[in-house]
């Protein structure tokens, strides 16, 4: 089975790319956390849509042998945190991201470029 540090980050954000996340940033965690390398933040546009890209997210890695560590707020639908070892990943409803604001939480992170559908 692999582990979820092994896998390349690439491959986390097919995962949620595939049910059209938007907004989505990578955060460099690294030297400022010692629970997680990156955070992986995006957004639906919807309750729905938050928990079925949460669960898409964790079907498409189960499927490779990728289990998370935890999955909370998956029933709610405003805020899904998946954890994967090194990566973690958050999916917010906008207006709770908006609130939450882990981008300028963590301002001293590095920003890693990401590829998206509208971007290629």
């Amino acid at each position: 089975m692999t582990q979820p540090e092994e896998l390349p980050l690439d491959y986390y954000l097919k995962a949620i790319q595939t049910m059209k996340a938007y907004d989505v940033v990578v955060l460099d965690i690294c030297g400022l956390a010692s629970f997680a390398d990156n955070f992986i933040i995006c957004s639906g546009r919807s309750h729905r849509q938050v928990t079925a890209i949460a669960e898409s997210v964790a079907q498409d890695l189960k499927a490779k042998g990728i289990k998370p560590l935890g999955i909370e707020g998956l029933r709610e639908g405003h805020w899904v945190l998946m954890d994967y070892g090194d990566v973690i990943i958050h999916v917010f409803y906008e207006p709770v991201r908006i609130f939450y604001d882990l981008e300028g939480l963590w301002s001293d992170a590095k920003r890693i470029k990401v590829e998206t559908a509208s971007s290629q």
